[in-house]
């Protein structure tokens, strides 16, 4: 039986990890899937409760579990606390902890929704982009960083650091998982001006050549260009590898191609276990009005059955799920026309859960 920690945080964590939980124990109750399910306090509630934004109990909870479905962390609460106090600083302790070092990120449009993006629709058609983002090295975690005064004069450092071992394990990620998809790794650097981007391609060029040119096709892109081109064609892209740094960015730009970050679902991955999360904050501003669009969450648990539990048929049956209430109109308020009526968050995830329980047995 797998183990699963709920970590529902801050804002409209709660309101969205509800709906996953809705599904949660419908499958446990229905079908032949079973999983067994802890909650914890995460991030500012953390904070509230014992000072610290991850407790040591809740850490042990989520090192015995299989994997851990977040919900949204931080508020303007918490802004004022030292860096390391910061619920944020929970989020990055959890993923070092758990040793995850890829973020995924898909992008995918649904044709439901291509006239809520700022793009035109005939540019989006067949988008569907994977981000992979290396997620604990890089410019966000070398050393040593500093902020000084030095000869009357304010500097501050963050050197770029990988090694090719950092390197070479998120580029596997990227190639495997691009054979379950179009077989294509687009590679985003600077080789051109720095010399650890250079060795970042070198790297991802001889993981290719050596594991899987037979079977992916792989292109290097500066990242410069990669972002114009993400605008420009972006249906031809299908995964997209990059580094610590410039994947932050992109798989933000991505985010905009689908009209919502209420839409976009993520995944902390590593050898053994995995972090699932939305990828919208803690929305302070509408936590605790039943607005929220629940959808990212679910897709999160989807890729939490795919990524950590290899149970391809009940990700493809949320999705579609999904995609079926998403085309017969059914909107919440940040995805809504001026014309629509609009769901609750409690609305929208009972109806998904609906059509799971109506499409079940075409997919388990």
């Amino acid at each position: 039986m797998s183990k699963i920690l709920i970590l529902p945080g801050d804002g409209i964590g709660e309101e969205v990890t509800k709906q996953c939980l809705k599904i949660l124990d419908y499958l446990n109750a229905e079908t032949n899937y079973k999983f067994e399910y802890k909650e914890g306090l995460f991030g500012g509630a953390s904070i509230d409760d014992c000072g610290k934004p991850l407790s040591n109990e809740v850490l042990d909870l989520a090192m015995e579990s299989d994997a851990v479905l977040l919900g949204a962390v931080g508020g303007p609460k918490w802004e004022s606390l030292d860096h390391n106090l910061k619920p944020e600083k929970g989020l990055l302790t959890l993923r070092k902890e758990l040793g995850t070092f890829a973020n995924l990120r898909p992008g995918k449009v649904f044709p439901a929704l291509a006239n809520a993006s700022s793009l035109k629709s005939q540019v989006l058609k067949g988008t569907d982009i994977f981000v992979v983002r290396e997620l604990t090295g890089g410019i966000y975690f070398g050393e040593p960083r500093y902020s000084k005064i030095i000869d009357k004069k304010r500097v501050a450092s963050n050197p770029l650091i990988y090694n090719e071992d950092e390197i070479a394990r998120v580029a596997h990620e990227a190639f495997k998982i691009s054979l379950k998809r179009n077989k294509k790794v687009t590679s985003l650097d600077k080789a051109n001006v720095l010399e650890v981007m250079q060795l970042w391609r070198d790297v991802v060029t001889e993981v290719h050549e050596k594991y899987y040119k037979d079977e992916v096709e792989l292109e290097h892109l500066y990242i410069d260009n990669a972002a114009m081109q993400v605008i420009k064609r972006p249906s031809t892209f299908d995964v997209i590898l990059a580094s610590n740094l410039f994947g932050d960015i992109i798989s933000d730009e991505v985010a905009e191609l689908t009209g919502s970050l209420g839409m976009l679902p993520s995944a902390s991955t590593g050898n053994t276990k995995g972090i699932y999360e939305p990828v919208h904050g803690s929305a302070p501003d509408i936590a605790g009005k039943n607005i929220a669009n629940p959808i990212a969450a679910i897709l999160s648990l989807g890729m939490m059955f795919k990524y950590s539990f290899n149970e391809d048929k009940i990700s493809d049956l949320i999705d579609h799920s999904i995609s079926e209430v998403l085309n017969a109109g059914h909107r919440t308020k940040d995805i809504a026309n001026q014309s629509d009526t609009t769901l609750s968050c409690d609305e929208m995830g009972d109806l998904i859960l609906g059509e799971i329980k109506k499409s079940q047995s075409n997919f388990i």
